[in-house]
């Protein structure tokens, strides 16, 4: 049996929705009327930003809670934006000519351009750090409240900033490392920079602006730092074998924002697991599709479990050993 071990949903909520395949939930919105009545079948569109570890793992995550659950009642459009912001539009575009019941927005990219392409489809991102930021919200009380919902893969910056410092206590100057044209990164960076001089670091940003420039940034990081963070990004998932072929010849350890860049480049991460986080978003799309529940009334869930995992090969290649409660990470 999968392990769904997702805060989704609030215990207010959970009275109102219908279990997926039981009786729908009273009309609220005219969100959750775009789910409909239950049918005999589901097509779902999926758009996923760019191939990397960890957004394969939530889409298979998410194909699997509706399969288990809705067999071959659902059917998948997918469509892989290959890093292009502008292809999330011409695929989501595509979902809606073909008439899909529901949308996965698989990264923010993606979750941007299906809100601002339909006010009806249910949306559900994943693999989204910050709701509100990414969808330009000024009021934030953890409910979109429009029809789209989903689930947000920010881990608890304040505890990676402690696992920073309890591996690196004696570092002085951390870098943080991240793409400019992500949003939830920048987030990410202007929280965890709070909590890391706390510990009495100082704080470097090193912003690279798409593929070309990733690994000239990560030079620079390297010659102003101690210590490199990354956050959960897109862009750095996508080109960890660039960032490790500088920061490892340079002996600077970098603390991933999540299991697959720390697999790639990192040294150690404290990590949720994308596919548990995708397969709760699953199970949020079959109390829509099945069960009658009301996007609009669906708070964004979080994890309920991180994880302290580390990269064997990048640890012992820096002479660093980490202490007792790290997991080490799977060789792929």
């Amino acid at each position: 049996m999968k392990k769904l071990i997702s805060a989704l949903l609030a215990a207010a909520m959970a009275a109102s929705l219908a279990a997926c395949g039981g009786a729908p939930a009273s009309a609220g919105t005219d969100a959750s009327s775009a789910a409909g009545p239950a049918k005999a079948s589901y097509t779902v569109g999926i758009c996923q930003l760019v191939q990397h570890d960890a957004l394969d793992a939530a889409t298979q995550g998410f194909k699997d809670a509706l399969t288990e659950k809705l067999g071959d009642a659902v059917r998948f459009e997918e469509g892989n934006a290959s890093g292009d912001s502008a292809n999330c539009s011409t695929i989501i575009n595509g979902f809606l000519s073909t008439g899909v019941d529901l949308i996965l927005a698989n990264a923010t990219a993606p979750l941007q351009a299906a809100a601002a392409a339909t006010a009806d489809v249910p949306v559900l991102g994943t693999s989204v750090t910050d709701y509100a930021t990414a969808l330009e919200l000024d009021d934030w009380t953890g409910t979109v409240g429009t029809n789209v919902s989903g689930t947000s893969d920010l881990a608890p910056l304040d505890e990676q900033a402690a696992m920073l410092n309890e591996l690196f206590p004696d570092a002085g100057t951390v870098g943080l490392l991240y793409c400019s044209a992500e949003p939830n990164s920048v987030y990410q960076c202007t929280q965890i920079e709070v909590y890391l001089k706390e510990y009495g670091y100082a704080v470097e940003w090193f912003a690279f602006t798409d593929t070309n420039d990733v690994a000239s940034v990560a030079q620079a990081a390297c010659d102003a730092c101690d210590v490199i963070y990354i956050p959960t990004d897109n862009t750095a998932a996508s080109n960890t074998e660039a960032i490790a072929n500088v920061v490892l010849p340079a002996g600077v350890p970098v603390i991933a924002g999540e299991e697959g860049i720390c697999r790639g480049c990192g040294v150690a991460t404290l990590s949720i697991d994308y596919y548990d986080l995708g397969y709760a978003t699953g199970e949020m799309a079959c109390e829509i599709l099945a069960g009658g529940a009301d996007v609009s009334a669906m708070p964004v869930g979080t994890a309920a479990n991180v994880t302290k995992k580390y990269n064997a090969a990048n640890c012992q290649a820096l002479n660093i050993t980490p202490p007792e409660g790290y997991e080490a990470i799977a060789e792929e």
